[in-house]
């Protein structure tokens, strides 16, 4: 008797990290403070809101809006401190932040899917990310090996067309618009899955009001991820090319 078939891996979904499964902004801020002031030698005076930007361009405007000139070496050395400043901080995430509402339902129903594997796309170092996500018990059904991260100097588009191409090289499955979904809080995300090639499912939990990710093109928008099984849903929908045709 033949061995019984692993089922084949054919649906890509992307979770963005802040606003979306977590707010640790707190913590976040105290971060940035530390590592501007171990690259600058001052004190961080105005830190640049994210606004689902990457670190890596953070940290040039923070340098900028603080009257800091850009040098070759301040890129590298200012995400280094910052991840060991968040580091030090990991015993805090749990304590000042919060899970944001429904997330460890949505993973592990998600997880539960035909063929799906589940991965970030953040603009937060990956590092920072795996810790925000761990200080919350939200890591056990991402694979961190195939997401896109801010120290990556991409925009978050181009990041997106990084992790479909390290998810086709590890399971052998060309990943397209029909078959990735990206789940997001803001419009910049929405801009990165429609240019990236990927769904949108929005959730309007943070930057964005629901009316703003439809407007920038969502497929669907949904007000927190509370309700797992409408979650499941939408990215069912949303990766199957038969269920999208037929829409």
């Amino acid at each position: 008797m033949d061995p019984p078939q692993e089922a084949a891996i054919n649906r890509l979904v992307l979770w963005n990290v802040d606003l979306t499964l977590v707010d640790v902004a707190i913590v976040a801020r105290d971060a940035y403070a530390e590592a501007f002031r171990a690259v600058t030698g001052r004190p961080l005076v105005k830190l640049v809101p994210p606004l689902g930007r990457p670190d890596s361009e953070i940290v040039f405007e923070t340098l900028a809006v603080n009257g800091i000139p850009a040098e070759d070496d301040h890129l590298p050395r200012f995400l280094s401190a910052l991840a060991m400043a968040f580091a030090d901080r990991r015993g805090r995430l749990a304590k000042e932040g919060r899970m944001m509402p429904g997330a460890k339902d949505a993973l592990k129903s998600v997880s539960r899917l035909d063929g799906v594997v589940q991965t970030v796309l953040t603009g937060t170092i990956k590092s920072n990310a795996v810790h925000k996500l761990k200080a919350f018990g939200l890591d056990r059904h991402i694979d961190f090996e195939l997401g896109g991260y801010g120290e990556e100097v991409y925009p978050k588009a181009t990041l997106l067309q990084v992790a479909q191409g390290r998810a086709k090289q590890r399971l052998g499955t060309p990943f397209t618009a029909a078959n990735t979904v990206m789940i997001g809080d803001s419009t910049r995300d929405v801009q990165a899955a429609k240019i990236g090639g990927a769904a949108m499912i929005g959730v309007a939990s943070g930057r964005s009001m629901a009316a703003e990710l439809r407007e920038a093109g969502a497929d669907l928008v949904l007000p927190d991820l509370s309700n797992a099984s409408e979650v499941v849903a939408a990215v069912a929908g949303l990766t199957s090319p038969v269920d999208r045709k037929a829409g």
